[in-house]
């Protein structure tokens, strides 16, 4: 816009900026088909991606943030679109909770399901693959909660909005070390497993025999260290 163009008590310019009424119109399509985008994006992108907010919230984030900047600070854009779209986002994030909470089927294919990534020790490499989830990011919760050693975990769940639940074994076993592989001194944390039990070190199986050569039976891997104990359970 050139300068002459611009009034301070333009109130047409201000709410509709240069776009004509029926302009809003196709704003209200536009929100629709970028929030879908959005919410199909995020999910896309994996549980970790939302973190504690579900996928809406983040969708909802996203367009609020794309919202602002435009209607504060371009003159060509009117407050009322502005507006209209930040109605819209609202509106699309309360009834999709509302809708969300009347059909699990809804819910599931918002923000899928509960995912278990650790069983008895063992780690769920299809699960967490599916889940876009790394060894390191698993064993960096784990190590989070003072944990040495794979051993020493039950389960481990994924929820559908990002968090993990933890549950520690009643009786810690011997498993696979999570300490960072350059930190020589920290692995005085755990000992060697006196019945020298071998361990996958792709996912964590724990196996009596003591032969090194053998493919995995849970992950097909042939890679194998010596089991390992926490200090706290010798």
């Amino acid at each position: 816009m050139k300068k002459e163009d611009i009034h301070l008590w333009d109130v047409k310019r201000i709410l509709f900026g240069e776009a004509p009424e029926i302009f809003l119109a196709e704003v209200f399509i536009r929100t629709v088909l970028i929030y879908a985008l959005l919410l199909l994006a995020v999910r896309l992108m994996g549980k970790r991606m939302s973190g504690q907010l579900t996928i809406s919230e983040v969708a909802v984030m996203l367009t609020l943030g794309a919202i602002v900047s435009p209607a504060m600070q371009s003159p060509g854009v009117g407050l009322l679109q502005g507006a209209m779209i930040l109605f819209l986002a609202f509106s699309f994030q309360r009834g999709l909770n509302f809708f969300e909470f009347k059909s699990q089927k809804l819910e599931k294919l918002s923000h899928g399901e509960m995912v278990m990534i650790v069983k008895d020790g063992t780690m769920m490499l299809k699960e967490m693959m599916h889940a876009k989830l790394s060894r390191q990011q698993l064993f960096a919760v784990l190590r989070s909660e003072g944990i040495h050693n794979l051993g020493e975990v039950d389960r481990v769940y994924l929820e559908s909005f990002g968090m993990f639940s933890i549950y520690k074994a009643k009786e810690p076993k011997a498993g696979l070390d999570i300490f960072p592989p350059d930190d020589e001194e920290i692995k005085t944390f755990s000992g060697a497993d006196n019945d020298h039990q071998l361990v996958c070190t792709s996912c964590g199986h724990l196996d009596k025999e003591d032969i090194k050569e053998k493919l995995c039976p849970v992950c097909n891997s042939n890679k194998w260290l010596d089991a390992r104990v926490s200090s706290a359970s010798n």
